[in-house]
């Protein structure tokens, strides 16, 4: 065979090939190529529709993470002004309480003035009647000069 005949079979048998292939291979493999990039598209597509859900999440956490911040440092603000109330109302309530105990103090250090002063008129009056009746060096008789003495007691 010659070189011609040859080549010319080879044309014919590629041809018949192609056309195989264009007719029967070629349709499931671009099928296959175009769902292949349906699928990556729809991917993508998802990928950025998923995207921008996280952000709009991320978005809303942020705007709810500033909003319990801003309730917290209410709520920490409330109750610091809460604490001081107390606080001073405590003060207040000891103060009252402190001034209470002082005035009761010194009421009882006016009393125990008074007894004082009392005993010492009375241990006075006993001296000035032991004094008169070494003086006088008779005995002086209490009953009849208790007025005396009650008079005495309350001059001192």
């Amino acid at each position: 065979m010659s070189i011609t005949g040859t080549l010319i079979i080879q044309v014919i048998v590629f041809l018949i090939l192609v056309g195989f292939t264009m007719k029967f291979v070629w349709p499931p493999i671009a099928t296959a190529l175009d769902e292949r990039a349906r699928k990556i598209a729809d991917g993508l597509a998802a990928a950025d529709k998923a995207k921008s859900e996280l952000a709009a999440a991320d978005r809303r956490v942020e705007q709810e993470l500033a909003k319990s911040r801003n309730q917290t440092a209410s709520l920490l603000a409330d109750a610091e002004r809460r604490a001081q109330a107390i606080v001073e109302e405590a003060k207040g309530r000891a103060n009252e309480e402190g001034a209470k105990i002082v005035a009761a103090a010194r009421a009882e250090a006016e009393q125990q003035t008074v007894k004082a002063r009392e005993a010492l008129r009375e241990q006075v009056a006993a001296l000035a009647v032991k004094g008169a009746e070494q003086i006088l060096r008779k005995e002086v008789n209490a009953g009849v000069h208790a007025e005396l003495l009650a008079r005495l007691q309350t001059e001192l």
